[in-house]
């Protein structure tokens, strides 16, 4: 079987797998049973990953992947500071549409992965909220332990808004992103908050 192909059909697995998990808990799943549902046999699975666990963190780092990754394509676009807010909450409302499960998983059950992976998770926590607040001037305050609690609390809240409103709801984005400008105001000390919201 070709390169292409077998890698193809790798990313299909992870995609079952990453379906069957969200559907029923990771806890809920054993390695037989993820096996049969991808369709491999027990020995071709442990193959790839030696255990869920590892499969599980695979799943939340290609998460993480993506959001530093939208984070740096704001980063390398030019504009002002005030433009920045809008294009976060742009960015993160695409990522809940894209990867509704990824989100779901890293929510419920991240707890789940051993003592060094979820230590592995929140490096990947810290940089992608370490790249937030940069992005929002705070890049010489970064050890300030007010200015990361205040980044961990951005984050959740773009993390949980879109979630938190259905597609019902008009002006979604205006929503969030008028939340987020808020928080920005009232989390972050510098620069100054009215820069940031316009």
């Amino acid at each position: 079987m070709p390169m292409a192909e077998r890698c193809a059909r790798f990313a299909q697995s992870r995609e079952k797998a990453l379906e069957l998990f969200a559907s029923k808990g990771f806890g809920q799943v054993g390695m037989r049973e993820l096996a049969s549902h991808l369709g491999l046999a027990p020995g071709s699975l442990y193959h790839h990953y030696p255990s869920k666990q590892h499969l599980l963190l695979d799943l939340i780092e290609e998460f993480y992947d993506e959001r530093l990754a939208a984070l740096r394509r704001i980063a390398k676009r030019p504009g002002a500071m005030a433009a920045r807010v809008p294009r976060i909450v742009q960015a993160h409302v695409q990522l809940h549409r894209e990867l509704p499960l990824h989100f779901r998983l890293v929510e419920r059950d991240s707890p789940c992965l051993n003592e060094e992976q979820q230590q592995q998770v929140a490096r990947l926590r810290d940089a992608y909220e370490g790249q937030l607040l940069s992005l929002l001037g705070q890049q010489t305050r970064l050890d300030d332990p007010a200015v990361r609690a205040a980044g961990h609390a951005l984050a959740a809240l773009l993390n949980s808004a879109p979630a938190w409103l259905t597609e019902h709801v008009p002006h979604q984005d205006g929503l969030i992103e008028h939340w987020v400008a808020a928080a920005i105001e009232r989390l972050l000390p510098c620069p100054r908050p009215q820069a940031l919201a316009g």
